[in-house]
C-alpha cells in the first residue's frame, strides 16, 4: 500500500489511536495516524488509507504487536486483504474519538438522516415534503436517539417510527409515466435521467420518448415543475396506480 516506515510509538499514545472490531470472540485492530481523517472516512469521504493508518498491518493486539491471522480475518470479516479489513474496521468498528470528534460524527449522521427524510418522505396530511427545520425540530421533540456507532441505514426505521409520534410522515412512492415530445426528447430526457432512475423507457417512431419513474410522493410537485419547465409545459405526465 506504500506506507512509510514509522518510528516506535509509546504505548500511551498508541492506545489513543487504535480502532478495533470484535467478531466471534476475536479482536481485530488497526493503528490510526490521523483520527480526523479516520472520522472523515467513516462519514463517507474518500480518504487515502495511507494518510489514515500508521501501518497497513491488522493486529489482534496492537500494543503487543500481535498480528491477526489471515484465516481469522477471512472467517469473521470475509477477507484477508489488509486494506479491505482496515476499511471494515474504520466503517463499523470502535474508534477512539475525542468529544469534539464524536460531536462531528453525530452531526454528520444527523444531517444524513434529515436529508433522507426530506428526500424520501412527505407530510402524510398534505403530500408535501417536510421543511428541514421542521424535521430537525421533530427529532428534538421526539427525543430521537442517534447512535454514533451505527450507520444511518441501520437506524433509519427506528428513527422514523419515533418521529411519527410528533410528525405525520409518509414514505409512499408514486409511479409516473411521462411522454416527452420529440422537440424536447434530447435535452429533457438527459436532464431527467441525470436526476431520476428510470424504470423503463421507450423511444417512439415520431422521436418522442416514454419514460416510467418511481419517486417519493413528496417529490411529485418538484418533478412536475421540472418536467414542465424542461418542455415548456408540453410534457404529458400520468400517475400509475
Amino acid at each position: 500500500m506504500g506506507f512509510k516506515a514509522t518510528q516506535t510509538y509509546d504505548r500511551e499514545k498508541l492506545s489513543m489511536n487504535i480502532a478495533r472490531i470484535k467478531k466471534g470472540g476475536v479482536t481485530f485492530e488497526i493503528v490510526i495516524r490521523n483520527p480526523d481523517l479516520a472520522l472523515d472516512f467513516r462519514n463517507g469521504k474518500d480518504e487515502d488509507l495511507r494518510d489514515i493508518l500508521e501501518t497497513p498491518k491488522i493486529f489482534n493486539d496492537a500494543k503487543k504487536g500481535e498480528l491477526a491471522a489471515p484465516g481469522d480475518m477471512t472467517k469473521w470479516l470475509g477477507t484477508s486483504e489488509e486494506k479491505e479489513v482496515a476499511k471494515i474496521i474504520l466503517k463499523k468498528g470502535d474508534l477512539a474519538l475525542t468529544q469534539e470528534q464524536r460531536k462531528k460524527m453525530f452531526d454528520a449522521k444527523k444531517l444524513k438522516i434529515i436529508d433522507y427524510i426530506q428526500t424520501n418522505a412527505s407530510d402524510s396530511k398534505t403530500g408535501l415534503p417536510h421543511p428541514r427545520q421542521r424535521i430537525e425540530n421533530a427529532l428534538e421533540q421526539a427525543k430521537v436517539q442517534i447512535d454514533g456507532n451505527k450507520s444511518v441505514e441501520e437506524q433509519l426505521d427506528k428513527i422514523i417510527e419515533s418521529l411519527r409520534v410528533v410528525l405525520p410522515i409518509s414514505l409512499e412512492k408514486v409511479k409516473l409515466k411521462i411522454i416527452i415530445p420529440a422537440r424536447y426528447s434530447g435535452s429533457a430526457y438527459s436532464a431527467l435521467k441525470g436526476k431520476y432512475k428510470f424504470i423503463s423507457e421507450k423511444w417512439n417512431n415520431d422521436g418522442s420518448v416514454e419514460v416510467t419513474i418511481q419517486i417519493p410522493a413528496g417529490l411529485k410537485i418538484d418533478f412536475f415543475n421540472l418536467a414542465n419547465g424542461l418542455t415548456s409545459g408540453e410534457v404529458i405526465i400520468n400517475e400509475e396506480k
